[in-house]
């Protein structure tokens, strides 16, 4: 399969110092006559007219913003190495590619050796993102027609019959630092508006931000012990639950939980394994004329960036397109209720924990399927995703001298034979 990467396009806002008379946005004023504050919050404005405050919505105008810095933001972002000029690492590149056609597979670890391009290519995935329809200024990126995807307040405009505004945005990818704080993660208290306005408001974190996108954490086996609580509360529910300062709130927070480390820096702990939809195993590349490959395309890309995405213009275009129609023919990918017992016996044989494996390989071979142009999932597909979704979910024998990859292959052509 040829390899693809993509870009980060992130909207920066960036509102004037002072207004203008023709200005639609003005400066935040609390009394008349009187500038009491700058900050331009994404729910309200007040303007002043006749000498009182006037509470106005400001979704629309945000957004036009939003969509008007598209353009700009993007040509000034730093280049990304581009997805389909990624050479060799299939295995990785597959699994992240059904993640995108499947967000419920829920996820991929990946662990290799260090300088494999792990991050480069989770990065690159970005120019390849397809876009979702979200409700415009909502912090949580809200599904304007899926319950389990909407914020508090969008909820509730929905249940009094309000329309909605919405607009088509790219599946966002949030990057998790090591070095994060929970309240950063998690969201808490707005300072600035508690000193401005005097009212306790909530600032949201990654995790809002990551809702119905993916989030990434790079050297994830590094993570803070009291991050990966955080982690594991919300990759099982599906919410965030902040309770701050007399702040109690919740929010969904349903990603793509993505994470890659180097297995020498240390084991990751089995609770948050388990949650990774799929395992991707990572290693150099040792034949020579692929090394060599390697580096002369890294330095045209160092030399000329813009150049080098360019040439590869045509092939992200081609992948992106497949993404999305196998996206949008997933529901109709149909297996066979045989493949399906096959699948759970070999769950059962090698004596794997829970269910996980068993919902996670079926997802992945229908996904498979789909971005194959099929509508029948196949013997072959199964063949290809089940070791990436069960190698992590065996248990450690530490007499074994077996690799977990080799019993599940050999369990796979025992039960499919």
């Amino acid at each position: 399969m040829a390899s693809l990467l993509g870009t980060s396009l992130s909207s920066i806002l960036t509102y004037p110092s002072r207004p203008s008379s023709t200005s639609s946005i003005s400066l935040v004023c609390f009394r008349p006559g009187k500038i009491c504050g700058r900050k331009l919050y994404e729910r309200i404005q007040l303007k002043r007219k006749k000498n009182r405050s006037v509470v106005m919505n400001v979704a629309t105008e945000v957004n036009s913003i939003e969509q008007g810095k598209k353009i700009d933001s993007k040509e000034s972002a730093r280049p990304v190495y581009p997805f389909a000029a990624i050479v060799g690492q299939d295995e990785m590149k597959l699994c992240l590619l059904l993640n995108v056609i499947d967000p419920k597979i829920g996820g991929v670890m990946i662990m290799g050796d260090r300088g494999t391009g792990k991050s480069t290519t989770v990065r690159s995935l970005v120019d390849l993102l397809p876009e979702i329809t979200v409700v415009a200024g909502d912090p949580y990126n809200s599904d304007p027609k899926d319950p389990e995807f909407m914020g508090k307040e969008v909820r509730e405009k929905v249940q009094k019959g309000e329309q909605l505004l919405v607009v088509e945005t790219k599946i966002n990818m949030v990057d998790l630092p090591l070095g994060a704080t929970e309240d950063r993660v998690c969201g808490t208290i707005d300072i600035e508006k508690a000193l401005t306005e005097g009212v306790k408001a909530f600032e949201p974190g990654l995790l809002a931000k990551a809702n119905r996108g993916i989030l990434y954490v790079d050297e994830v086996n590094l993570l803070d012990d009291h991050l990966v609580d955080v982690l594991l509360d919300s990759a099982a529910s599906g919410w965030n639950t902040v309770e701050r300062e007399g702040i109690s709130i919740s929010h969904p927070a349903r990603f793509i939980l993505i994470g890659s480390g180097n297995p020498e820096e240390g084991e990751l702990r089995p609770q948050l394994l388990d949650r990774f939809g799929m395992h991707a195993q990572v290693g150099t590349v040792r034949d020579a004329e692929l090394r060599v490959k390697i580096v002369e395309e890294r330095a045209r890309f160092d030399s000329n960036p813009k150049e080098f995405r360019e040439s590869y213009e045509a092939e992200q275009l081609k992948l992106q397109e497949q993404i999305t129609t196998a996206r949008s023919n997933l529901s109709q990918v149909q297996i066979d209720q045989d493949l399906k017992v096959k699948i759970s016996k070999v769950c059962a044989e090698l004596d794997v924990d829970g269910l996980r494996g068993d919902i996670v390989t079926n997802r992945a071979a229908r996904a498979l399927a789909a971005l194959k142009g099929r509508d029948q999932v196949t013997a072959e597909d199964v063949g290809i995703v089940i070791l990436n979704c069960l190698r992590h979910r065996l248990r450690k024998d530490p007499l074994e001298s077996m690799d977990s990859g080799i019993l599940v292959t050999e369990k796979f052509y025992e039960v499919f034979s």
